[in-house]
């Protein structure tokens, strides 16, 4: 077929545009794509607040006057002399020259938290008469600028059995054999202190079972890892979360129950998940109440307890509760604490509103704290009172959520005889009482304060004013 004059036409004019189109393609491809937009710029670098001055005398001896034994159950300020001791023995299997606290404007080794330990041991007989004495031995150092979370956990009882018992249909799981961890800090500096919980399978490593894979899958059941059997779920969680409690047999002994392991998954409190899940206000979510809302729904039960992947797996005992130092606690005066803020083995002082039942009770605690104990959720600004067992310890626990000031407690004698700069000691901020003569390092052999008045006589005597 012959192309019209028209068709001819118009091919012709086709041929310039669409080697237009090609000149453009080849010169688009040519040009460099424009470049990629600068990365943000890095956060900037978290800036730790400086530690303040600690307080002044009278300042000191007005936190004082706010404190007494009877606010933490006990008779007699003596009666915190085994736990001091426990405490004494973990600083003193520290390097006396390592650093215990790093801090702005404050930096101390574990030798000073140790003088400052055998100084509150030599005071303790005579605090009960003279309790300003915790005002003129210790310098005193706002653990932070702003209050303290005050938490408080306790020791439940578990009504349980042994042995297997339709009665009794959930169990308490001891670490699996299939459970096995790595130091990741082996592999790199940048995981230093980090673990890996997981089991092995055919097709590599896995997470190791989450909580709804134990508790509501059966993923241990009958592997062997049962220690013991309890007869409410809820009762077992909050044990998990507690880390340790008693066992009320059936003939009516009591067996010891302490943590052992855990599977390493993520840590999702309960409370949480019914608030944010809408089922209760935060104002409304105590532990009893929380407690009482899922027995009251169990169809909600596998859901909720669900959410919380992390687990617990426990040993049995004769003896406990064991903190993280390895020590028995004392309640009402053993805290947990985050270790980047506050070392195991330091002694603190602390008012703190506490909750009172109906029967009576203190309303707020002023006393000598041991940092003895750590915690999953005990990050930062966070302390975590451990109130003991019973009824009273389940109360107080269970409603704890209130804003205390604690205080750092060092020993002035120990502060005035290092010098800074020693690798010992650095202090940035002022230090009330020295008395810039000179005598202030004492002679080290008695429980002066750093003037050079001690007796130096070794007995248990009354530090020097």
């Amino acid at each position: 077929m012959i192309p019209t004059v028209a068709a001819r036409s118009a091919r012709h004019l086709l041929r310039p545009f669409g080697l237009f189109l090609f000149v453009c393609a080849v010169l688009w491809g040519c040009v460099a794509p424009p470049p990629p937009p600068p990365p943000p710029p890095p956060p900037p670098p978290k800036v730790e607040k400086p530690l303040a001055a600690p307080l002044s005398a009278e300042e000191a001896l007005a936190r004082v006057r706010q404190m007494s034994p009877s606010s933490q159950g006990l008779k007699s300020w003596r009666e915190l002399e085994p736990g001091l001791r426990a405490s004494l023995g973990y600083v003193s299997a520290r390097p006396a020259e390592g650093v215990a606290v790093q801090r702005p404007g404050l930096r101390l080794t574990w030798g000073v938290l140790r003088q400052t330990i055998e100084d509150l041991l030599g005071a303790l007989p005579y605090l009960d008469e003279d309790p300003a004495l915790l005002a003129r031995v210790f310098a005193w150092f706002p653990l932070e600028q702003e209050k303290t979370l005050v938490t408080g956990y306790y020791e439940p009882f578990l009504d349980a059995s042994l042995v297997p018992d339709k009665d009794y249909p959930y169990a308490i799981y001891g670490p699996p054999q299939d459970l096995l961890t790595v130091d990741l800090g082996e592999f790199h500096p940048r995981w230093k202190g980090q673990k890996l919980f997981y089991r092995m399978t055919k097709n590599g490593i896995k997470p190791y079972y989450a909580r709804g894979d134990i508790d509501f899958s059966g993923a241990l059941k009958e592997k062997g890892a049962e220690i013991a059997w309890v007869k409410d779920r809820v009762d077992l969680y909050f044990l998990h979360i507690q880390g340790s409690g008693r066992l009320v047999l059936p003939d009516g002994s009591i067996k010891h129950v302490l943590f052992a392991n855990k599977n390493g998954r993520e840590l999702t409190m309960l409370g949480r998940t019914v608030i944010n899940r809408g089922y209760l206000t935060r104002d409304e979510a105590s532990m009893p109440r929380i407690r009482s809302f899922v027995q009251e729904n169990p169809k909600l039960a596998r859901e909720l307890l669900s959410a919380d992947q992390s687990y617990v797996f426990f040993r049995l005992a004769d003896d406990g509760p064991f903190g993280s130092m390895g020590k028995l606690l004392t309640p009402m005066s053993s805290i947990a604490v985050d270790r980047s803020l506050v070392p195991l083995g330091a002694t603190l002082a602390m008012s703190v509103p506490l909750p009172a039942p109906k029967s009576g009770g203190p309303q707020r605690l002023g006393g000598i704290m041991m940092a003895q104990d750590t915690g999953g959720a005990i990050v930062g600004n966070h302390v975590d009172l451990f109130c003991g067992s019973g009824q009273y310890a389940e109360f107080v626990s269970g409603r704890m959520k209130n804003p205390g000031v604690l205080h750092l407690l060092v020993s002035q004698r120990a502060m005035a005889t290092l010098r800074p700069g020693n690798g010992a000691m650095e202090l940035d901020v002022p230090l009330h009482g020295q008395n810039g003569n000179g005598n202030g390092n004492g002679n080290g052999n008695g429980n002066g304060n750093g003037n050079g008045n001690g007796n130096g006589n070794g007995k248990a005597s009354p530090p020097a004013e």
